[in-house]
């Protein structure tokens, strides 16, 4: 999630979308779920609903399907971080989005504050990855209605083990541009943002 709930007023990967509907521009958003977390079907869907901008969410291995059949125009996603060399580290699966856009001739934005560049990371090489537990993949919540609660649902049998990489990282070759506050950057071009 890059939106308000996340940062303050219009987010980031969600500001263009925000902008574009204050523009009258007719927009519809496909929504990542964003799994193990689905942070995308529980947050960003809030949120669009709130700002009234149409959108469906779809489950995360179906973003290649849409994207295959021309309905998406082009992606935005957020960053964690940005290297000096363009490089993006982003929620897991940013990485398998931005192949799938360039092979589909779609382009693949990266929507985030100036401080997101780290001057001290020369490429995503130097980005250390989180593993998170488990548990996030091999269990689900969700809301309860009859006991008002969140639960948690084991959804893997027993004993399988699972790994759960929070983020990888998006070489600079598969983005189009970086978005920032100060303006659209060719991911070549990030070092001019200190200039």
């Amino acid at each position: 999630n890059a939106g308000w709930l996340a940062t303050v007023d219009w987010g980031t990967a969600t500001a263009p979308i925000y902008k574009a509907k204050r523009q009258g521009k007719d927009i519809h958003v496909w929504v990542d779920e964003t799994r193990p977390r689905c942070q995308g079907s529980r947050l960003t869907a809030f949120e669009l609903q709130q700002e009234g901008i149409n959108h469906t969410i779809i489950a995360d291995n179906a973003t290649g399907y849409y994207l295959s059949k021309g309905v998406i125009d082009l992606v935005i996603v957020g960053a964690d971080r940005i290297a000096i060399n363009g490089d993006i580290a982003n929620k897991i699966g940013t990485f398998e989005k931005a192949v799938l856009a360039k092979t589909f001739g779609i382009p693949f934005y990266v929507a985030a504050p100036i401080a997101t560049i780290d001057k001290s990371c020369q490429s995503g090489k130097d980005i250390p990855i989180e593993e998170r537990d488990s548990e996030e993949v091999t269990h689900i919540s969700g809301y309860h209605e009859e006991t008002d609660k969140i639960i948690k649902v084991r959804i893997a049998p027993k004993g399988s083990k699972a790994a759960n990489p929070a983020f990888d990282v998006t070489p600079a070759e598969y983005i189009t541009g970086i978005i920032t506050e100060k303006g659209i950057y060719r991911p070549e071009e990030i070092e001019k943002v200190f200039n």
